[in-house]
């Protein structure tokens, strides 16, 4: 099969959709693997890496986006739309509910679109959002101690404190992926640190693992909105895959919290966990309303593309391998996690989240593959 790897363009996005050993191995499998000319120059894999990995260099996005199965990491950019055409696979991040115009131009090219976000595992994981959900939630601690910092807005408070001076308080929303590696890096720092979570078990494992040095509290309305209001630093780690992020932090709750206080919304990229949350970009992360400040950067992991980049790599290359000497109806019938992935097909919304948040048809992935 023909694959392409375009070049990131989406700001400061510096991650490559397929690593060079990604490449030698769907390479030796016989499959023309087609790189964009410095696509991974910014994370020290250049172009001769990727040829010496049995990878072709092209001169264009255009070139690139030629070929049956694209591979990368973000979603179209509006200026990529053109490249993309009816049939084609485009398997990488997709954040459909939240980008309307997104998703219009990839039913009108009737392009196949498999998210990463939304393919699942045996045990109902999610095995390609999980690494750059881990990066996310370590880095959201690290840019929420920096966010802090006076420079930046913030109240001044030293996440760790020092002897004889309490340390800050960090109150992590979700006790999933993002909000366990948040809270492992926060107790790291020596935080005062409360997670939330709405699954009695999930905070039990969590409290089992960290003891009494990690705070839970069931995230019910009124527990999330006094503890939201006196944390320094509160970081939105909840996700529903495929849907959009429900907004439990309302403009009350965020007038309410202290001036220079900070709110990390790491699931930004589905719209964010708070009414007062919007995207920001790695050249400008931040913005302060209501005397608090807002790190609201929709492509977190970009922040450390290489690390990010191997990690991605290392979890979706199976997959797409699969599609790759399969063919995507084989694929998609051998593995029902992969096929729930599938969240565009044929015109068709194939998902069945994602079709109820934004108001349309859903076609379920088996129908819509048989057009």
């Amino acid at each position: 099969m023909r694959i392409g790897v375009p070049k990131e363009i989406k700001d400061h996005e510096f991650r490559v959709g397929l690593s060079p050993a990604g490449a030698h191995v769907l390479a030796a499998h016989g499959h023309d693997v087609a790189v964009q000319s410095g696509a991974g120059a910014a994370i020290g894999f250049d172009d001769t890496t990727y040829e010496a990995a049995g990878a072709r260099i092209v001169a264009s996005a255009k070139e690139a986006y030629a070929a049956e199965l694209v591979i990368k990491v973000k979603e179209p950019q509006p200026v990529e739309y053109e490249y993309t055409r009816e049939g084609q696979i485009l398997f990488c991040y997709q954040h459909f509910a939240p980008a309307p115009e997104l998703l219009a131009a990839m039913l009108e090219r009737k392009v196949t679109c498999i998210a990463y976000e939304t393919v699942t595992a045996a045990d109902g994981s999610f095995p390609l959002l999980m690494p750059m959900s881990e990066i996310a939630g370590r880095l959201a601690v690290q840019v929420g101690a920096w966010a802090l910092q006076m420079a930046n807005g913030g109240n001044g408070v030293l996440l760790s404190g020092v002897a004889g001076v309490p340390p800050a308080k960090v109150v992590i929303i979700g006790g999933g992926t993002v909000g366990t590696n948040a809270a492992r890096i926060a107790l790291g720092f020596g935080a005062d640190v409360t997670l939330l979570d709405r699954s009695p078990e999930r905070l039990r494992i969590l409290e089992a693992v960290y003891g009494a040095h990690l705070k839970t509290c069931f995230s019910e309305p009124q527990a999330l909105r006094a503890l939201v209001r006196e944390a320094d630093l509160v970081i939105g780690a909840v996700l529903l895959p495929g849907k959009l992020s429900p907004k439990l932090i309302t403009r009350a709750d965020v007038a309410a919290m202290g001036n220079g206080s900070v709110l990390v919304d790491v699931g930004i990229d589905q719209g964010g966990i708070a009414e007062t949350s919007h995207p920001t970009t790695h050249s400008d992360p931040i913005y302060v309303e209501s005397g608090v400040v807002h790190y609201c950067v929709a492509n977190m992991p970009a922040a450390v593309s290489r690390t990010a980049t191997l990690a991605l790599t290392h979890a979706t290359l199976p997959y797409a391998l699969a599609l790759a000497t399969q063919g995507l109806r084989a694929a998609l019938a051998a593995d029902a996690g992969l096929r729930g992935g599938l969240e565009v097909h044929a015109g068709c919304v194939t998902h069945p989240d994602l079709a109820a948040d934004v108001g349309r048809p859903y076609v379920a992935a088996e129908e819509a593959l048989r057009t």
